[in-house]
């Protein structure tokens, strides 16, 4: 995958479709994001730039409830192409 403006909002799609909003912030973040998981909101390091908010969202992704169903079908061919979570 490139890392280029298009991608990373693929990436912020599925998030969208599976009800999560996506918030870029300032903030001494220890991994570049954290997660407001009663209120389905995450946020990452305004900072960051495109390379390093996709590398975010991509480790990030494969950890929450994404509703798999509610995803377009592009969002599905994106989402199984992510790396699964380790546990």
């Amino acid at each position: 995958m490139k890392f280029t403006q298009s991608s990373l909002d693929k990436l912020e799609d599925i998030l969208s479709e599976s009800e999560y909003i996506v918030r870029y912030e300032r903030g001494t973040f220890q991994s570049g994001w954290c997660l407001l998981e009663a209120r389905r909101i995450v946020v990452l390091n305004k900072f960051l730039d495109t390379e390093g908010r996709m590398n975010t969202l991509m480790e990030l992704i494969p950890q929450l409830d994404i509703q798999f169903d509610k995803l377009t079908l592009e969002s599905q061919k994106l989402y199984s192409q992510l790396p699964v979570a380790s546990s």
